[in-house]
């Protein structure tokens, strides 16, 4: 320890070589010295390595493929229809259960038809006394006892009867109901014995040999179906089922709706599907798959990508062998495989391997990878 006298105020003061701030102001400085020393140490090392290891590197692919758009659809029977009591009564019984198979004219439901028999069997009393008397007062015309007047009159008679006979007839008719045409029984909405009134709903009927499928469509897309379709072609889909199988038949469109949906900007579409096997069902949902050309597009590997902020970028190699980070714009999304609408182009080496060994600005060596191939082989991963 070292003392010293200021003259002026004759006080003492110490000074130590040893004190706390200056001690910890050299450790400071003397760690970041060994940490510059290790950061020139690994970045040497980490170009070292990266120029003496060999990477993969390959170029965009240009050809024509096929991409798949996918709408959220409705499936539709061909023909469904509600089945309602057309006359008040008693239900006496039905014929079919749920979910059943019907051929067209099966008598379905029987409302008790008591009533409506009576009503016949009057009717037809009646029709047969005024067809008697009708047969009486045309001979006595004949003979000229009565006049054609009384004639005519007895003919409007027996008219009117016949039509109340037929009239009565009909309504016991519409006790029975029967399958307007082949299909599958609904759920039953009535039991034996339940009183009925005029128009109450029993069940429905579908007819599922074929399906419609709904599903709308954006008026871009719109426009470039309708332009790319050759004429008197018909567009064909395909249909992804709830559990994400492809179903069996494809589908044609047959008709598009008039109008847009001016709240939503689409479109509807309808595609017809046959179901032989009768595997769908009124009411389903699934996706309705849409293949769409796409003429010279632009393929690269997806792996040969990295994202940073929402934004999809590749490491381009300069003609000093130089990697660059570039963002590209994605368009579509294939297994494997992005088609690309800008950022780089089919001349363009990009980095395919060892995207994690490298920085920016990196300085490689490598070997070059036909781009045939490496889509070749990515298309058969994908099957």
């Amino acid at each position: 320890m070292k003392f010293t006298t200021n003259s002026r105020s004759n006080i003492m003061r110490v000074t130590n070589p040893f004190s706390p701030v200056k001690a910890l102001r050299e450790k400071s400085l003397l760690l970041l010295c060994f940490a510059a020393i290790l950061f020139q140490t690994s970045c040497g090392e980490h170009h070292h390595k990266v120029e003496q290891t060999k990477l993969l590197v390959t170029s965009p692919l240009k050809r024509d493929t096929l991409t798949t758009k996918e709408y959220v659809c409705q499936i539709r029977a061909i023909r469904h229809i509600e089945l309602r009591a057309l006359e008040k009564g008693y239900l006496q019984d039905y014929y079919v259960d749920e979910g059943k198979s019907v051929k067209s004219g099966t008598l379905m439901f029987q409302i008790l038809p008591i009533m409506y028999k009576a009503d016949v069997q009057k009717a037809q009393a009646e029709m047969n006394f005024a067809e008697v008397e009708y047969m009486t007062t045309k001979a006595l015309a004949d003979s000229n006892v009565v006049s054609k007047s009384e004639l005519l009159m007895a003919k409007a008679k027996l008219d009117r009867a016949k039509a109340e006979l037929a009239l009565a007839q009909v309504h016991l008719g519409f006790t029975e109901i029967r399958a307007p045409f082949d299909g599958i029984m609904d759920r039953l909405n009535v039991r034996r014995g339940s009183l009925l009134n005029e128009g109450d709903l029993l069940s429905s009927i579908s007819d599922i040999s074929q399906m419609w499928v709904y599903f709308n469509v954006p008026e871009a897309e719109y426009l470039d179906y309708k332009t790319n379709l050759k004429k008197d072609d018909k567009m064909k889909v395909k249909l992804r089922m709830a559990n994400n199988n492809i179903f069996g038949s494809q589908g044609i469109v047959e008709t598009i709706e008039a109008d847009f949906n001016n709240e939503t900007g689409n479109i509807a579409f309808r595609a017809t599907f046959p179901n032989p096997d009768k595997l769908l069902r009124h009411g389903e949902t699934g996706n309705v798959v849409v293949e769409v050309p796409l003429k010279g597009a632009l393929l690269i590997p997806q792996k040969a990508t990295f994202e940073v902020l929402n934004a999809r970028y590749v490491y381009v190699v300069d003609k000093d062998n130089v990697i660059k980070s570039r963002e590209i714009k994605v368009s579509y999304e294939l297994p494997n495989i992005y088609v690309v609408t800008d950022g780089i182009k089919e001349t363009d080496k990009i980095l395919l391997e060892g995207l994690r060994l490298v920085n920016e600005n990196d300085k490689i060596t490598y070997d070059f990878k036909d781009p045939k191939e490496v889509i070749t082989h990515l298309n058969l991963l994908a099957e």
